[in-house]
């Protein structure tokens, strides 16, 4: 059963890098064509998030401790 979880969560990771790769390409794109800098700042702001919540992610599944082994 862990196995499908573990799938589950690397789609979720997935998806979290696709939007943060995503989010860089517009913010490149945007930079490019002369837009505002307080879009370009919007996007480079969520690419940061975007990160943080991956990070967030592994932190909380693949290098967590389940409860059951803290406790002697």
């Amino acid at each position: 059963m862990d196995e499908k979880h573990f799938a589950e969560i690397d789609v979720a990771m997935l998806y979290i890098e696709e939007a943060r790769k995503r989010t860089e390409r517009a913010a490149t794109a945007l930079r490019a064509d002369g837009a505002e800098q307080h879009l370009i700042d919007a996007l480079e702001r969520s690419e940061e998030e975007l990160s943080d919540v991956a990070r967030q992610l592994r932190q909380g599944t693949l290098f967590a401790v389940p409860k059951e082994q803290l406790n002697f």
